[in-house]
């Protein structure tokens, strides 16, 4: 067995890795055992009753964290004349066109989120192979494929995160930072699930949200009941 840090024994002497806890009291254990010297990130996890190999049971959306993520998220937006203007007044990190696509082929990604009008998807078609498995790739369904960058824009740098399920059947993201107040942790992890549960696919059967677990990046998971989040 790998040895563990001192922090991380004390946080998992701390829990009962084989009970369900309700949400709120995950919530306050997982904020008291996140004791790295950063802030760390608050991540969930959760098990879904699908089989992403199939088309009918696709899971992706995205949703606005009421509170925030608290980390600064840098977007890309694919746009040209006005629409680039509208990206760049509405705090658009990177704008470009062609030379974007060249960026990009060259492998200089320096953003989190990636934006393009509608005209643009010829030229950012050409980098699926590149963005597609960085979950980067513009699309009409999560409102990153757009004609009102300006909005897109505010909502990525706003809190707005994207989830797809992975072939495992699990979704995953950050849902806030340990230094939230407890109840705004709750509320961005109950808007996060509700958009996830909202998101059922119709090739989904028998139970769709099988588990749920919480962590701090450093600190152990949490499996939680997923009645006390519904």
């Amino acid at each position: 067995m790998a040895k563990v840090g001192k922090k991380y024994a004390a946080a998992l002497a701390r829990i009962d890795r084989n009970k369900l806890y309700e949400i709120g009291d995950a919530v306050k254990l997982v904020k008291e055992n996140a004791g790295a010297k950063f802030d760390e990130t608050v991540e969930i996890a959760m098990n879904l009753g699908v089989d992403p190999r199939h088309a009918d049971q696709m899971v992706r959306g995205v949703v606005a964290l009421p509170n925030g993520t608290g980390r600064a998220v840098r977007v890309a937006v694919f746009a040209r004349d006005a629409k680039a203007d509208e990206a760049r007044e509405a705090g658009a990190d990177i704008v470009g066109a062609e030379d974007l696509m060249e960026d990009v082929q060259k492998g200089k990604i320096d953003f989190d989120r990636c934006i393009a009008t509608p005209d643009m998807m010829p030229i950012v078609g050409r980098l699926g192979k590149v963005l597609g498995p960085r979950n980067l790739m513009p699309n009409p369904k999560v409102g990153t494929v757009t004609p009102n960058v300006a909005e897109a824009v505010k909502n990525a740098k706003g809190g707005a995160v994207e989830f797809r399920v992975e072939k495992n059947g699990i979704v995953h993201a950050g849902v806030g930072k340990a230094s939230f107040k407890a109840d705004a942790l709750l509320e961005n992890i109950k808007a996060f699930t509700d958009a996830v549960a909202k998101a059922k696919p119709s090739g989904s059967k028998g139970t769709y949200i099988k588990k749920i677990a919480i962590s701090s990046t450093m600190g152990p998971g949490l499996h939680v009941d997923p009645s006390s989040v519904a």
